[in-house]
């Protein structure tokens, strides 16, 4: 996002910020981001993933299917359907997905190398502060602590989601039972383990470091 690097100053300082105060509201913006990166990789593997469904509803039925899933929006008319694709071409998509949950692990390892950063922070404090923790709040009112297990619940969600995209791609290409296909490709889009908490942590995390105005 746009404040990464924008010098914007916490209530209460003056200048620029520097050290731990830099690093943790520099992760708040990587947070941000690497988030904004996975919610467009998590709507191009539901296209994909779509994709995949549809190929094997048509090869169930034999024949063009009356009702052919589609993304959201999109419009093709049926004579453009191509009902029997090949099997290279199924081996092409499952390929993408593949490609798309790689991109998403990728994302993940950013995430907790985020984690180890920020709990590095937090025993660095321990150290010149002790359990009493600094006199004053790096910005408005949460301790190091708090930024260290903000960035833990963040990452545990979406380390989850990413087993749930691992376990569909293993299924969804061999799964012939459309009801279940039909799980699969909602639980993909509307990520289970990314819940309304996980959203207003993040929120919680951009306003607490001055990206989002009070």
């Amino acid at each position: 996002m746009n404040e990464k690097h924008s010098e914007a100053t916490p209530p209460g300082r003056k200048g620029n910020l520097t050290g731990s105060a830099r690093k943790l509201k520099d992760n708040a913006a990587d947070w941000h981001n690497l988030i904004l990166k996975w919610d467009r990789l998590n709507d191009e593997g539901s296209a994909i993933a779509t994709k995949i469904v549809n190929y094997r509803i048509s090869e169930k039925s034999g024949k063009e299917p009356d009702v052919v899933l589609e993304e959201e929006g999109s419009s093709v008319a049926p004579s453009e359907r191509r009902v029997h694709q090949s099997n290279q071409e199924l081996e092409e998509e499952c390929i993408n997905l593949q490609t798309t949950v790689d991109k998403m692990a990728h994302i993940l390892s950013k995430m907790e190398k985020m984690v180890s950063a920020e709990k590095g922070i937090y025993n660095l404090e321990l150290f010149q502060f002790g359990t009493q923790g600094r006199p004053a709040p790096l910005f408005q009112s949460w301790s190091t602590q708090q930024f260290a297990e903000v960035s833990s619940k963040l990452y545990e969600a979406y380390k989850q989601e990413l087993a749930l995209k691992r376990t569909i791609l293993q299924e969804l290409a061999h799964t012939t039972n459309t009801d279940l296909s039909m799980v699969y490709l909602s639980s993909w889009l509307y990520q289970p383990y990314i819940e309304d908490r996980t959203k207003l942590l993040l929120e919680s995390l951009l306003l607490e470091t001055g990206h989002r105005a009070l």
